[in-house]
């Protein structure tokens, strides 16, 4: 929508200082709404301090149905859409020299910059190659420095043009932690659509700030790439690409330093089991313990 304010949109999960933080970096510049899967009264304090809207949707509805609800209380016809990470900083300077860079090309759906760990100044890849059976079968031979192409952005800071997401449609809410802006990106690039890394443009990122047990954040994440590969690639294309990992991780777990072996000999025991399966094993521990 021509003229219309860049809407930021923050899916939440507790961590409220670094919510503080997050909506402090935009100074108040643009309208927020904030999403709490939670159900955090200091989330819901720190929103209302910073002007930003808030929406408890009473359960932990993960970051694509965050996402969705978010959107869905935006002013119809809304402006282009940022997602914004709660442990993510973005100066209002920074989102509008992004939205120049969307505006420029009538054909991006969406644009992000680079980002860099403000505990340590390290840089964190933002633009990947959509994973693919023949991608991880490159990976798994040590050929993945030739994957070059940026074909999706991660979706920690992410302005997406309000045309590609009437286009495209809302994330695809059975992924529910990791991969949704892929798929989202992949169905885009379906319809023609591009993306753009802006490497001029920075902003902050913790990564994982919002906290939880790294090996769960392990299983959530391979379970939702065999979530993307089974959609996009049938059947067929997982036992592929589950092969790859196996035989990588595996390869891995053997000549790696003994600090790295662990979690290669972690990671090949996930792909052996199946990621979904032990997705599906930790749900239901997590029902049986009380675990939300």
């Amino acid at each position: 929508m021509t003229g219309a304010p860049v809407e930021v949109v923050v899916v939440a999960f507790g961590a409220p200082d670094l919510l503080d933080a997050c909506l402090d970096s935009l100074r108040g510049a643009l309208p927020v709404t904030v999403v709490d899967n939670s159900s955090n009264d200091t989330v819901r304090r720190v929103a209302a301090d910073h002007g930003a809207a808030y929406r408890d949707p009473g359960s932990n509805l993960g970051f694509a149905g965050g996402v969705n609800t978010g959107v869905r209380l935006l002013p119809q016809p809304h402006g282009d859409v940022l997602l914004l990470n709660p442990d993510a900083e973005v100066s209002p300077e920074a989102v509008a020299r992004l939205h120049a860079r969307l505006t420029s090309d009538p054909g991006l759906a969406c644009v992000a910059p680079a980002q860099v760990d403000p505990r340590d100044g390290s840089s964190a890849r933002v633009g990947w190659p959509f994973p693919t059976p023949g991608g991880a079968w490159a990976e798994a031979v040590g050929l993945g420095g030739v994957r070059t192409r940026v074909d999706f952005l991660i979706g920690s800071v992410l302005l997406i043009r309000a045309e590609a997401l009437e286009s495209v449609g809302p994330f695809d809410e059975d992924f529910f932690l990791y991969a949704e802006e892929i798929d989202w990106q992949r169905r885009a690039a379906n319809q023609g659509w591009r993306v753009a890394l802006c490497p001029e443009v920075v902003a902050t990122h913790v990564g994982a700030g919002t906290g939880g047990d790294s090996a769960e954040r392990e299983i959530h994440f391979h379970a939702s790439h065999e979530r993307y590969i089974r959609k996009h690639f049938g059947t067929g294309g997982w036992w592929v690409y589950r092969s790859a990992l196996l035989v990588g991780s595996a390869a891995r777990a053997i000549v790696l330093p003994e600090s790295r072996r662990h979690k290669a000999a972690y990671r090949a025991r996930l792909f052996w089991t199946g990621p979904l399966r032990s997705e599906a094993r930790l749900a239901d521990g997590n029902r049986t313990s009380g675990t939300p």
